[in-house]
């Protein structure tokens, strides 16, 4: 009997797979978005050092707080925008953007549109 494997099985081997071809460096770093069902969170990553220099997720009081629901386009658009305004204090203007597996559409999409929107080049 084929069994089918489960959509986090799917996603995760997916993910492994984009990261063989994804590493970001100081000059150029990666971010990195990944959603549960209740929340989204979005971290920068220098992978050569393996630091992460900016983060942001909607568990955040002051995010949490300018947010009806947590997830939502509505909270993804807006973290795009404070994730990418954190990275323009920092300096970081380029960056590689790691899906995490997920399907580029709705709430990913969302994220990666406003911060390229707020300023980030990817």
């Amino acid at each position: 009997m084929v069994s089918k494997k489960s959509r986090k099985e799917v996603r995760v081997h997916k993910h492994r797979k984009l990261r063989n071809r994804l590493s970001g460096t100081k000059a150029c770093p990666r971010l990195a978005v990944f959603r549960s069902n209740s929340h989204l969170y979005a971290q920068i990553i220098d992978d050569t050092v393996g630091n992460t220099l900016v983060a942001a997720s909607t568990l955040q009081k002051d995010i949490k707080g300018e947010l009806e629901r947590t997830n939502n386009k509505e909270a993804a658009s807006y973290l795009g925008k404070v994730i990418a305004e954190k990275a323009l204090e920092k300096g970081i203007k380029d960056v590689v953007f790691d899906r995490g597996g997920f399907i580029y559409q709705g709430k990913i999409q969302a994220l990666a549109d406003a911060a390229r929107e707020a300023g980030l080049n990817f």
